[in-house]
């Protein structure tokens, strides 16, 4: 974690290893919506020659968007207990 701000958002680094090497920022941000909270999960980084080549063919969405999508189910679940 590199930066918290209570109920509104947190930073962090991301380091991953699939399906290439990156370091990046990640960042929850909480707003509350209704009766519970909205969580964006987003990632922020430099995006080299071959990773912007990468993103002309690959469908990124595809490739990472599952690993959020779990991710964020798996927040809920430890957040509702």
């Amino acid at each position: 974690m590199t930066d918290v701000s209570p109920n509104a958002r947190l930073a962090f680094d991301l380091v991953m290893f699939k399906p290439f090497q990156a370091r990046n920022k990640g960042e929850f941000t909480l707003e509350p919506q209704g009766g519970g909270t909205r969580v964006t999960w987003a990632m922020h980084g430099p995006a080299p020659f071959i990773t912007k080549l990468m993103q002309v063919f690959c469908n990124m969405e595809r490739m990472v968007g599952g690993d959020f999508e779990r991710g964020l189910a798996d927040l809920k679940t430890v957040a509702e207990k």
